[in-house]
């Protein structure tokens, strides 16, 4: 695809992943516009062509696709909280189902050519029937935010049928890379920098199946050139089941300490015990992971480092 002159929309633009689409995707030679919440001052403007401070659903998202005509939306926005999903369903649902029917529903109106891939999430798979799990296993989400991503799938899925809408989703599994400072990885890295123990939840054998954020940009740009758009499902992992054990392992050698590993044997509502993704869908069209996992943990744990004490 010629990406002269051609402009990408990134929804949620300052946030984790929004910020390695932006900078992805301006490095491939897209004009790329961005929606978020932050102040400029901490928007990532230098990827940028436009930013836009907005809440969303926003009517001024009327005008800027009218003005902007873009070729692409990226849907980075919404929560991406299992835990806080449980304790406040409500809020969850605002800013993921509703949020994405909005989008969804101005695209239609102002900008019906424009593609849009939604960003969502293996939680929709719950505790898989078997690994690696497949994009036609059934889904049996077991918190609102995995429901909540299977609504707005079907609601992909819906603007497509209905109304010609090209659409494209991808169930993200354990994303992670600088930047991130939640979920497992954060915990494990900055336990071990700032403290003698190390107590994490669960048992360690729950596992994951972990993608860099860099690779979850590469995907969506394969998807962009080659997916047929027709409402269609995606896993994105790169295939390999790591236990939280041995993913404290890894970080531990990373930081060449020799901490002591604890866990509590509680796994958290909402929480799925074993993930794996069968990705040969993906892959029929073209992408292949390239951020191995024990490198990519180094880089973050030097990142981790440098947040923490400034070294």
């Amino acid at each position: 695809m010629n990406v002269s002159n051609k402009v990408a929309l990134v929804t949620g633009v300052t946030g984790f992943l929004g910020r390695y689409v932006a900078r992805y995707f301006s490095e491939q030679g897209w004009s790329v516009i961005g929606i978020g919440t932050s102040p400029p001052e901490n928007a990532p403007l230098a990827n940028l062509t436009k930013y836009y401070c907005l809440k969303l659903p926003n009517s001024n998202l009327h005008e800027i696709l009218q003005e902007r005509s873009p070729l692409i939306c990226i849907h980075c926005a919404g929560r991406a909280s299992v835990g806080l999903s449980v304790s406040e369903p409500a809020s969850d649902f605002y800013t993921n189902s509703i949020v994405t029917f909005e989008v969804l529903n101005a695209l239609r109106i102002y900008s019906p050519k424009c593609k849009f891939i939604f960003l969502s999430s293996a939680a929709i798979y719950g505790n898989p029937e078997s690994l690696p799990v497949r994009e036609t296993q059934t889904v049996a989400p077991i918190s609102p935010y995995g429901f909540h991503k299977l609504m707005c799938e079907q609601l992909c899925l819906e603007f497509t049928k209905i109304y010609g809408l090209s659409t494209a989703s991808l169930r993200i599994f354990s994303a992670y890379g600088p930047g991130l400072r939640r979920q497992v990885l954060w915990d494990i890295c900055q336990k071990a920098i700032t403290q003698s123990s190390l107590l994490l939840q669960g048992t360690g054998q729950e596992s994951r199946d972990f993608i860099h954020a860099l690779d979850i940009a590469k995907a969506l740009s394969v998807v962009v050139e080659s997916a047929p758009m027709e409402g269609e499902i995606y896993n994105l992992g790169t295939g390999r089941e790591v236990t939280i054990s041995e993913l404290a392992r890894i970080v531990l050698e990373s930081l060449e300490q020799n901490c002591q590993l604890q866990f509590d044997g509680v796994v958290p509502i909402g929480n799925p015990l074993n993930w794996q993704a069968d990705i040969s869908k993906l892959k029929s069209i073209g992408f292949t992971p390239t951020v191995e996992l024990e490198r990519g943990v180094k880089t973050f744990v030097n990142w981790c480092r440098a947040e923490l004490v400034g070294v």
